[in-house]
């Protein structure tokens, strides 16, 4: 895999920009690829309904932004995915602890929180209800990692959708939604003879038009690692356990 370009720079370090507005954009960037496992992870371990979840999850992220808590984060002792759990499971339990919520906003105007995309996803967690979850809490570190490269995925996807849509490319990820992600929806996987026949292409073209979307998915995944990693180290870790591959 080659080197990232250079243009593109890990966001974790702009939290600690004196200049506000690299800090509003690099902080805007974590909360979109933040938000939606810090929610589903307040339902499932912290056993949360839909709208205390909601709350919590807009409330750390004002509190985050507002006292530049993530930016004291510090790569030698961990990875900032697990300092942001760790900042997280201890605000919601300050907030348990609290008799009132001092709702506070800040500076930070924040995306608009798809919370119906989020509990389809939380659909497939077993001891799921209308109030929280019902069943025994799973390990924390493996449930947030979980649910933060299910996020990641689906965030790219969309990514790729959009580009090879906009590259007259329509094709390529119609192939690859219908084959690659075929196990994610519960289908059955169809060989590359019927997707040649559905489409009207030979089955070699199959195989390129499917190569080629591979290699965009895993370079916008990759691209979005580096925004979302602090050191190299820390890249090389991610992608390794996510793909299992290593980055140079």
């Amino acid at each position: 895999m080659g080197s990232f370009p250079a243009t593109r720079h890990s966001v974790v370090v702009g939290l600690s920009s004196p200049d506000l507005e690299t800090r509003r954009v690099a902080f805007d960037v974590l909360v979109s690829a933040y938000w939606r496992p810090v929610y589903k992870y307040v339902r499932l371990k912290w056993r949360a309904n839909r709208d205390d979840a909601a709350d919590l999850t807009q409330e750390f992220f004002a509190r985050a932004f507002e006292k530049g808590s993530l930016s004291r984060f510090d790569a030698q002792r961990a990875r900032f995915r697990t300092y942001l759990r760790v900042a997280l499971d201890g605000f919601v339990a300050n907030e348990r602890k609290a008799a009132a919520r001092v709702k506070r906003g800040g500076e930070l105007t924040f995306l608009s929180l798809d919370l119906g995309a989020a509990e389809r996803e939380l659909a497939s967690h077993a001891g799921v209800d209308g109030t929280g979850v019902t069943g025994p809490p799973s390990d924390d570190d493996a449930l947030f990692r979980e649910e933060w490269v299910r996020s990641l995925f689906t965030d790219a996807v969309d990514c790729l959708r959009t580009s090879l849509h906009a590259a007259g490319k329509a094709t390529h990820f119609a192939l690859f939604e219908r084959y690659d992600l075929a196990d994610d929806d519960g289908g059955d996987r169809p060989t590359y003879a019927v997707l040649s026949r559905d489409a009207g292409i030979p089955v070699t073209q199959v195989t390129n038009y499917l190569a080629l979307a591979r290699r965009e998915f895993r370079k916008i995944v990759l691209e979005r690692l580096r925004e979302l990693c602090a050191t190299d180290e820390e890249l090389a870790i991610e992608a390794r356990e996510v793909f299992g591959i290593d980055v140079t």
